[in-house]
């Protein structure tokens, strides 16, 4: 693994054993996989929902079901009680880091192009693979999966100069979840897991004072707030268990390089429920990606 002097303590877990052994039950790589479904299904949901509860709103009726679910699971009071204070410090970060990047991406996409929003999100993961590239058969992989990932995100520039900034403050944050979640998931899957409903809840108390009057709507319309929970099931609770399933088994550099599959998985999709059939073009973008993932060897493999 990636800075192993730099792993966390362990984290008390009551779930622990559940999920280290949902963890070894299947490759890493399909925990990844099921994240990546998620990830865009979850999006695809909440901009239906702008209209009614706004973009703050939707941010906050997420984290707020994320870290209502992850409680019961984890009890993040019993995690930080009986954490020690790098563990504490780390998991205050891995939880301001989640609450602002979820709020962030939603502002940009309230005003740009998802495809735009993704190629910035893109930017720096490549950074964090190729921080850990170790060797040339690496290298070749990384290069091989960003020329197939610019052939698949069809991306036009925007004016927007606010959705932009937003834009750009994902990323950076994007970065700051892979980098923090791996350290939380160096502490095993169970553990890491617990660390994660940790984190959930310190989001929930950073965008309490946020959007709490933005998502008020949602509560006198119960489909209204039915929807927005699968919304926050698909995006923060599922995707981001799977992510700390797949991060304790992956090197910090592996996980970075998958990441590049997110736009496959969109435009699969895309192919089985909007029958939107992909062109010669992102076909071979497809094929680059996948290739470039097969060809990647893990550094602790």
């Amino acid at each position: 693994m990636d800075d192993p002097a730099q792993a966390p303590a362990a984290i008390p877990a009551l779930a622990g054993p559940v999920f280290g052994k949902l963890a070894t039950s299947l490759p890493p790589h399909v925990w990844f996989g099921v994240s990546a479904v998620f990830h865009y299904l979850g999006p695809a949901f909440a901009v239906l929902l702008f209209p009614h509860v706004g973009v703050l709103g939707m941010a906050w009726l997420r984290i707020v079901t994320a870290a209502l679910v992850f409680a019961p699971l984890t009890r993040p009071w019993t995690v930080f009680a009986g954490a020690d204070r790098r563990t504490r410090l780390l998991l205050l970060a891995f939880g301001a880091c989640l609450g602002v990047m979820n709020c962030s991406f939603y502002l940009a996409l309230d005003r740009l192009p998802i495809s735009l929003v993704a190629a910035i999100e893109f930017v720096g993961t490549i950074g964090v693979a190729l921080v850990g590239v170790r060797s040339p058969r690496n290298l070749a992989a990384l290069v091989i999966a960003v020329i197939g990932t610019l052939l698949l995100i069809d991306v036009k520039w925007s004016s927007d100069l606010i959705g932009l900034l937003w834009a750009f403050l994902n990323g950076a944050l994007f970065v700051g979840y892979i980098v923090l979640g791996h350290r939380v998931a160096r502490a095993g899957a169970g553990d890491g897991i617990a660390g994660l409903g940790a984190a959930m809840a310190v989001a929930f108390l950073i965008v309490l004072p946020v959007g709490f009057t933005d998502a008020l709507p949602a509560f006198s319309a119960p489909p209204l707030l039915i929807a927005a929970i699968g919304v926050g099931i698909c995006s923060s609770v599922i995707p981001y268990i799977c992510d700390q399933l797949a991060m304790s088994r992956l090197p910090r550099s592996s996980f970075a390089l998958m990441l590049s599959l997110l736009p496959v998985t969109a435009t699969l999709i895309g192919v089985i429920v909007l029958r939107q059939i992909p062109g010669p073009i992102d076909c071979i973008g497809i094929a680059l990606v996948m290739a470039g993932v097969a060809f990647h060897k893990p550094a602790n493999a």
